[in-house]
């Protein structure tokens, strides 16, 4: 007899100890037992990118509340990035000082990615030795001082070391050149509303800087991550660098799928991000690459803030993040077949990282699981939000499904646990 049976519409799913151990029908009696069998059962959600901004910035978010808003929504495993927190992670202590806070809090398991900025390339075998997910690098202005973006040199030779470590490098891939000279001449014209911002991030800032940044990793050898794509364009000169060789992975986020340019000028501070909401056209390539299988991975990129870092009259300084982690799945149901959103939300990013017991269901695999009640709309409302802040732009959508019970490993309430890459 098992620790735990899941008995499912089409077959059963064994777990002793947090391991799937057996799939298949009509499995003997387990200790504990779930009736799955209305519901559809799918792995649990690996979010690649996030901002719990912990430690030190948990007044944003936190991973208390963040992960359990996080595990409400079907997630089991997120990957923090190096930066809200404060310190970034680009050393061993701040690795050490991060894992230790979202260990003491997390009921979620959880990745780390260490940082790149100008002069801590010697740091990034400390940061792979601690377990890091992969390196995360700005092309552009990040918006805090202690995390600046990389240059073409710095960016080149981190590249060299992270493919000497073997570990990916994940790319914001937008021209500082492009975004800054606009931003500072509308300003200087005093133009700073949503449509002025708009302009100042166009879909060229992107394309060229996914074209810079595969050339640079081609030469150098390293895997690359762009993260949040957010145009049809954009996919394109991705693809066109995996043609010419270089590994390369490519993410989007639910925001982009669910939100067009005029929807952030309806919104407003809410909906704004960097890369921008683009024009529906370039919406609906982006639904054309994720339907067919271009697009890689969805990560949410949830990036909160305090309300008062979201109101300016001045929009360029209205803080640039959407909060979007309880949306990440729903959002995807209505269009997305749920063998596609398992590859896009799990397969696919376990793949990537090197995580060969998370991401499916599969003998031997960690048992993160969500279970999703389809046709059973639900609007979201401020009320109902877990994270911290009652902020974001899906409030008020309605979807047609939703996840009535997450496992990790096996467990509904449980600790999460640091995950490092394997075969490093």
């Amino acid at each position: 007899m098992g620790d735990l049976v899941i008995r499912c519409a089409q077959t059963d799913i064994a777990v002793d100890d947090g391991i799937i151990t057996a799939i298949g029908p009509e499995l003997p009696a387990g200790k504990r037992e779930v009736d799955a069998r209305s519901l559809e059962v799918l792995p649990g959600v690996i979010d690649v990118h996030v901002h719990f901004n912990e430690p030190g910035r948990t007044e944003w978010e936190g991973a208390a509340t963040g992960s359990r808003a996080f595990a409400a929504a079907g997630g089991t495993l997120f990957f923090d990035m190096p930066l809200n927190s404060a310190p970034c992670t680009l050393d061993m202590e701040a690795f050490d000082q991060k894992a230790a806070a979202l260990g003491a809090v997390s009921v979620a398991d959880f990745a780390i990615w260490g940082g790149i900025v100008p002069g801590n390339r010697d740091r990034m075998a400390g940061l792979a030795d601690r377990g890091v997910i992969g390196f995360k690098s700005f092309m552009s202005d990040s918006g805090l001082p202690e995390f600046p973006r990389s240059d073409d040199l710095t960016l080149f030779e981190a590249m060299r070391e992270a493919a000497r470590l073997n570990l990916p490098v994940a790319l914001h891939a937008e021209s500082e050149e492009i975004t800054r000279g606009l931003s500072q001449r509308a300003l200087t014209e005093g133009r700073c509303g949503v449509r002025d911002y708009l302009d100042s991030r166009p879909v060229i800032a992107e394309v060229e800087a996914i074209e810079r940044a595969a050339l640079l990793a081609r030469e150098a050898g390293a895997k690359i991550h762009i993260v949040h794509i957010s145009s049809g364009r954009g996919v394109a000169a991705a693809l066109e660098a995996r043609a010419l060789g270089t590994d390369i992975t490519l993410e989007t986020c639910p925001h982009y799928l669910m939100f067009t340019a005029e929807d952030m000028e309806r919104i407003g501070a809410a909906a704004k991000c960097a890369p921008p909401l683009r024009s529906a056209q370039e919406q609906n390539k982006l639904w054309d690459a994720v339907l067919d299988g271009r697009i890689d991975i969805i990560g949410s990129d949830h990036s909160p803030a305090p309300p008062d870092m979201k109101a300016d009259h001045n929009f360029f300084k209205i803080w640039g993040g959407i909060a979007g982690i309880a949306a990440t799945l729903p959002s995807l149901l209505e269009r997305v077949p749920l063998s596609r959103i398992a590859e896009l939300l799990a397969l696919h990013p376990a793949r990537r990282f090197r995580l060969p017991r998370k991401g499916q269901i599969a003998v031997g695999c960690d048992a993160d699981l969500a279970l999703v009640e389809m046709d059973r709309p639900w609007t979201m409302t401020a009320d109902t939000l877990l994270q911290r802040h009652p902020i974001s732009p899906y409030i008020g959508m309605t979807f047609p499904g939703r996840v009535v019970k997450t496992l990790l490993r096996g467990q509904e309430e449980g600790r999460g646990r640091l995950v490092r890459p394997e075969g490093l």
